[in-house]
């Protein structure tokens, strides 16, 4: 009997998966709220069955081309968590 490794099928050309909210997280290293606050601010999501999340990581990455959050007014970078130093 063959293996389940031993079954992998390419897609068709010009398929694409979608990946679910949990796999766009591990893509990026960002957590659930960040993904949420990146839906709220456009993100593309597409129609999934259920109330499930799924999205095209061709345009993902076509949207954060387009916005950018390194390209803010203020030259930080809104994803990522800002340090701050202590002083005693």
């Amino acid at each position: 009997m063959p293996k389940k490794s031993d079954r992998f099928v390419p897609l068709p050309a010009g398929l694409h998966p979608l990946l679910s909210q949990p796999q766009l997280e591990t893509f990026y290293g960002v957590s659930d709220w960040q993904v949420r606050e990146w839906i709220r601010a456009g993100m593309p999501v597409e129609p999934f069955a259920g109330r499930q999340k799924r999205f095209d990581l061709a345009e993902v990455q076509r949207w954060m081309a387009e916005n950018d959050p390194a390209a803010s007014d203020d030259g930080e970078d809104a994803g990522a968590p800002q340090l701050v130093a202590a002083t005693a």
